[in-house]
């Protein structure tokens, strides 16, 4: 027995949580509150009343949220730098090392009783049955109660839920498949456990059956409201309590909410309330500076008798708070897709001929100029040859064709993923926060850039636009804006990544845009192809 005295507890909370939104907006899930302890220190205390005190958290997002807990309980904490782009496997890799005779946890994991012991005998997985049909993972065991068999989904089962224990003999192995499959490619959306599965012949893990213990694994706010009354009416949430003072309804009202694919300027959920699903909008980090919403409210209202942007319930031009129509079974358009392409070519035609004027331009320029203040002013920019690419981003801005055309309504943020199609074929242009007036075909360009076309499918997409072949200076205004945008989005991607909001690759790829269309502009003004 004494080889399996417990060395120490990983508990793994790196993790977003989105099936908590909008509470993990604020909170890491691990540290929301349930019958009034945050989740994760009641499985410290309970770790620390049967003398396991050497703890070791792995946390990413939100990760300062977690300091104190160094000073309460004497934890240690590990960072898992890959946490936004891959699965908690992630998180038991950066703290492989420590994997003893270790038990290891899920920060949002909600135990009745307390299961820890000083000492155990062999690795094992905590498991629930559960009754009827269900989506977990359940498992088969031999007639020595080993697990030799785990499916997603079944019926009457006995289902993964909870902590797990894994002896020093165990771990040795399981660290070199650890190592193995995070080096391997198509793993980012790796559990741990998903290693233990592929390789459960290999690896001798038994079945805790917690019959009688309460064990949870909270689905999102409505399963904790049913678990915890305190969640009932006041959450504390700030986003939460916005929509109940706008529908004027008590918080228990606003049901099924979800985490809507987060835009890269905003974070967003779904939610119902009296018979209506809408969408909620809270700006992200940085945005205050970079979007007047004034000027996006006087957007949407000069252009509302088009019925072509998104249905705004409410709209605050101080925060930038938006609430509008959820439209249910929606789909984003395809920039791949032929209809999708002249069907969106189409909506925009129809914008820009519309007539429809605000006071406020889309200045490209002075948005670069802007853009660049904010990064110089904090030292954001990680570009070594900007200083360079800048001189060439003014050289376009002198053109001739730029500062002569015809001012027209132009979205700006024209990314295929911000025009949507309904139920019924029609298109909808969402998230106007950058419209305002100026050149027709920088709404060409952008969506050239988002949607990564090449010089050739560029010029394609013009012609669909145009309904006719390009001319030589429609071209040259089509990749001087690429080149324009590419830059703009360069440093604004810089100026976001100073607030922690990572966005891989984009910022790079809108850097190559403006450098390799400067070079296209020139070429096609001196009449080279």
């Amino acid at each position: 027995m004494d080889n399996n005295r417990v060395d120490n507890a990983i508990i793994l909370a790196a993790g977003f949580g989105s099936r908590f939104v909008p509470l993990t907006y604020e909170t890491p899930k691990g540290l929301i509150l349930v019958k009034g302890i945050p989740m994760l220190e009641r499985q410290i205390t309970q770790l620390k009343e049967k003398g396991i005190d050497n703890i070791i958290i792995v946390v990413g997002y939100l990760k300062e949220k977690f300091d104190y807990l160094i000073d309460k309980y004497d934890v240690q904490l590990i960072f898992n730098p890959e946490f936004k782009t891959k699965n908690n496997l992630s998180s038991l890799y950066y703290a492989r090392q420590y994997l003893k005779n270790s038990y290891i946890l899920s920060a949002d994991n909600w135990m009745e009783q307390n299961i820890f012991n000083l000492c155990e005998k062999n690795s094992w997985y905590s498991c629930v049955y559960k009754d009827g049909s269900t989506s977990e993972w359940c498992v088969t065991v031999d007639e020595n109660d080993r697990i030799n068999k785990v499916v997603i989904g079944g019926n009457d089962s006995w289902v993964m839920m909870g902590p797990v224990f894994v002896s020093e003999s165990f771990a040795i192995k399981f660290r070199e498949k650890i190592e193995e499959y995070f080096m391997k490619p198509g793993t980012e959306n790796y559990m741990w456990e998903n290693v233990f599965i592929d390789e459960i012949d290999h690896f001798d893990m038994f079945i805790s059956k917690q019959s009688g213990n309460v064990v949870y694994e909270f689905e999102n706010l409505d399963d904790l409201r049913l678990f915890d009354p305190e969640y009932g009416n006041d959450t504390s949430n700030e986003m939460l309590q916005t929509v109940a003072n706008i529908f004027n309804v008590g918080e228990n009202e606003i049901t099924d909410i979800q985490c809507v694919k987060s835009g890269m300027t905003n974070k967003s959920f779904s939610f119902s309330v009296k018979g209506g699903t809408y969408i909620y909008r809270h700006p992200g980090e940085g945005s205050g500076k970079l979007i007047n919403r004034m000027q996006e409210k006087n957007v949407y209202t000069a252009i509302a008798h088009l019925h072509l942007t998104d249905e705004n319930i409410y709209l605050n031009e101080t925060t930038g708070v938006k609430i509008s129509v959820f439209y249910q079974n929606a789909v984003n358009t395809d920039a791949r897709n032929r209809k999708d392409l002249e069907d969106s070519m189409g909506v925009l035609r129809r914008i820009h001929s519309s007539s429809i004027k605000v006071e406020h331009f889309f200045d490209i320029g002075l948005e670069i100029k802007k853009y660049l203040s904010y990064c110089e002013e904090i030292d954001a920019i990680h570009f070594k040859d900007y200083k360079e690419v800048h001189k060439r981003m003014e050289e376009l801005l002198r053109l001739p064709c730029l500062l002569d055309f015809s001012p027209k309504l132009c979205h700006i943020d024209s990314n295929p993923d911000n025009i949507i199609r309904l139920n019924d074929g029609s298109l909808r242009i969402i998230d106007w926060e950058y419209a305002g007036m100026g050149d027709h075909i920088m709404d060409i360009a952008m969506y050239s850039i988002y949607a990564c076309f090449s010089k050739k499918e560029s010029l394609e997409l013009l012609g669909i636009y145009l309904q006719r072949p390009p001319n030589k200076e429609e071209k040259i205004r089509l990749y001087a804006y690429m080149a324009l945008g590419g830059y703009l989005w360069a440093l604004w991607t810089e100026y976001k990544q100073a607030f922690g909001v990572e966005f891989g690759y984009y910022g790079m790829n809108m850097y190559r845009y403006a450098k390799e269309y400067y070079e296209f502009c020139m070429a096609e003004q001196k009449g080279v192809s």
